[in-house]
């Protein structure tokens, strides 16, 4: 691609010079889609490259045009559609290698034709099949559509499904297949060769967030019987500390009046400026600017430190709303208590 005279370039290096490329203003917009890792090792990579020639420009923005082009065919008509396009105009070994390149950066996954299928008419079609069948769809599915599922599975088989997802690791690509077979004729074009992660607990407290306050409390009460470690580890993600912003101003003042002084200055030490504008507009004008001051003068702290004083406040959220005290917004099943 450059030349056997020049070394290929690595991804981030593409990166970095399409970035210089775009120019701030474009470049700009695009970082607001990345996340601070992401920002910081491709800033770094535009730092240390002083200078663009103009084989590396025609290059690296020919395979990005490529690429987009690539995809736009993916969304339009699937993988069979885009790789006739590709092959009619780059040739079959081209085309091969984008949209191998494509498919693994997307992270295609497999029942790529459920996700646009009705929760409703995806639960006739399924909650039939063997927990563990449904568990594996619903752990491809957009958490919105896998909650309505779950909520509206009978109560005795939800907390089994629930289970059965957070403890799911990597599907063999035949047992996906085999699946996939049974929901729909044809294979889907998108399973790839490699092992394909799935599931796990952050899977199901997506959709546990997901769903109404009485179907969580079934299935948690449900998994502690049976589960307590996996129990415990799915409460510790149910609710993190960022999620404040979905409290009401009535309850979080509630949360501020429980919390010790010393946790909620470490907490805001690392936080966004959403949570922290949101705490600051349920504080007093004296309160807050004496919290503003003991931040400031806090120094360097540890983010374990950080972490467990989050934590800490997490835990008073759980307390009164187990206690009815406060509401946390989830799902669509959730009726606002006036």
């Amino acid at each position: 691609m450059y030349g056997n005279s020049e070394p290929e370039l690595t991804n981030q290096q593409k990166a970095a010079i399409l970035f210089i490329v775009l120019g701030p203003e474009y470049s700009s917009m695009l970082f607001k889609h990345m996340n601070d890792e992401e920002i910081e090792k491709l800033t770094l990579e535009i730092a240390n490259h002083k200078q663009v020639t103009p084989e590396e420009k025609k290059a690296v923005v020919s395979e990005f045009y490529q690429m987009a082009m690539a995809k736009n065919y993916l969304s339009q008509g699937g993988l069979e559609y885009a790789q006739n396009i590709l092959e009619k105009a780059l040739g079959a070994e081209r085309a091969s290698t984008i949209i191998s390149r494509l498919t693994t950066s997307l992270q295609v996954r497999p029942f790529d034709f459920l996700h646009k299928t009705d929760p409703a008419q995806l639960l006739n079609f399924i909650q039939n099949e063997h927990p563990q069948t449904i568990a594996l769809i619903m752990a491809y599915l957009d958490p919105d559509q896998a909650a309505t599922i779950l909520t509206s599975l009978p109560q005795e088989r939800q907390a089994e499904v629930a289970k059965r997802i957070a403890v799911m690791d990597r599907t063999s690509p035949e047992v996906l297949r085999e699946v996939e077979r049974v929901l729909e004729r044809k294979l889907s074009a998108l399973v790839t060769q490699d092992f394909t992660d799935a599931g796990g607990v952050k899977a199901i407290v997506e959709v546990l967030n997901r769903v109404d306050r009485t179907t969580e409390k079934s299935i948690i009460e449900n998994l502690e019987v049976d589960n307590p470690e996996l129990t415990e580890e799915i409460k510790k993600l149910m609710f993190v500390f960022e999620d404040i912003v979905m409290l009401d101003d009535r309850g979080l003042q509630m949360v501020l009046r429980e919390v010790d002084n010393k946790d909620l200055s470490l907490a805001l030490k690392a936080t966004n400026q959403e949570v922290a504008e949101k705490i600051y507009k349920n504080m007093s004008k004296r309160a807050g600017d004496m919290l503003r001051e003991e931040i400031e003068y806090m120094g360097p702290v540890k983010i374990r430190d950080v972490e467990e004083a989050q934590q800490k406040i997490v835990n008073v959220i759980r307390k009164l709303e187990d206690k009815g005290d406060i509401v946390i917004s989830r799902g669509k099943g959730d009726e606002m208590i006036v």
